[in-house]
């Protein structure tokens, strides 16, 4: 991996006076590989030294459905965006709770529109778990958080449609308008990420009923943000899915925020995940 995996073998600088077009160092990669990079400032000459002179490496530490999870020497989190999916038999939905595609781009597209979104949230005072990434290596760098018990999803719907009307069919229309509804599921494969309740949250100490509120509260926040900005683009948002967290004592958006855990429609038409950041890119 690329991501800061390196430690310099050579330098070729001096940091308190170089000139660019003599300078440059050799990396040698976790790989094996080798890099030779051109400093062409002295302020980036100090960061390079700063990131790779330190010899900040990063070691997996879990394999997800769509990222894989690197912790650094820094103490922070490395997310690796794939090109993979939920659905099912080939056809992508974002509540399905096991990889059913792949898509080439889609990993790339999805830190696109997270980095898109984290950034309007931050100026939005919302807090989240994002420092900064790397669109070239595909990787998102992220504060720790404690999850809620093994972790869970929070759905806001704005139509009636994949597992709320497969479930609620009998009493809704299809893609009947909905009242920015919040339901809550487990992330547990085993059990095919159930749907969980308040009190039932509250009852298994997976979080207090101040938490609860507190999450179902930014998850409307956050969603009627994402959907507005859509909406501004002619976009429509049917639903969305997210993730919470603690960081010292404090609830913060984690995860991602892509087309990968999104129905957004243009019309009738279904926005792919790989095409969704071009509605977003001005």
């Amino acid at each position: 991996m690329l991501v800061r995996a390196a430690r310099v073998l050579e330098c070729k600088y001096d940091t308190k006076g170089i000139k660019a077009r003599k300078v440059g160092f050799t990396l040698k990669l976790t790989s094996g590989f080798y890099f030779f990079h051109k400093i062409r400032s002295r302020k980036q000459a100090r960061l390079i030294y700063f990131y790779f002179y330190g010899g900040i490496s990063v070691k997996k530490i879990y394999v997800g459905k769509t990222k894989d999870i690197y912790k650094n020497s820094a103490g922070n989190y490395v997310l690796k965006f794939k090109d993979d999916v939920t659905g099912a038999n080939g056809v992508f939905d974002p509540g399905a709770n096991a990889v059913g595609l792949s898509i080439d781009g889609v990993g790339h597209e999805g830190l696109q529109i997270t980095k898109y979104f984290f950034e309007i949230l931050k100026k939005r005072g919302i807090a989240t778990h994002y420092i900064d990434c790397d669109l070239n290596e595909n990787t998102m760098t992220v504060k720790p958080a404690q999850v809620f018990g093994d972790g869970l999803e929070f759905i806001c719907r704005f139509k009636a449609t994949g597992s709320f009307f497969r479930r609620y069919g009998k009493y809704v229309k299809e893609n009947a308008d909905l009242d920015t509804y919040v339901e809550v599921t487990l992330k547990d494969d085993e059990r095919c990420d159930p749907l969980v309740t308040e009190d039932a949250l509250v009852e298994l100490n997976i979080l207090t009923r101040e938490e609860y509120e507190e999450a179902v509260t930014l998850t409307k926040e956050v969603s009627t943000i994402v959907r507005d900005v859509l909406n501004d683009r002619g976009l429509t948002l049917f639903d969305i899915k997210l993730e919470f967290g603690r960081i010292d004592g404090r609830i913060v958006l984690i995860d991602e925020i892509s087309g990968g855990n999104m129905r957004v429609y243009k019309g009738n038409k279904f926005i792919a995940p790989t095409d969704l950041y071009s509605f977003l890119h001005d």
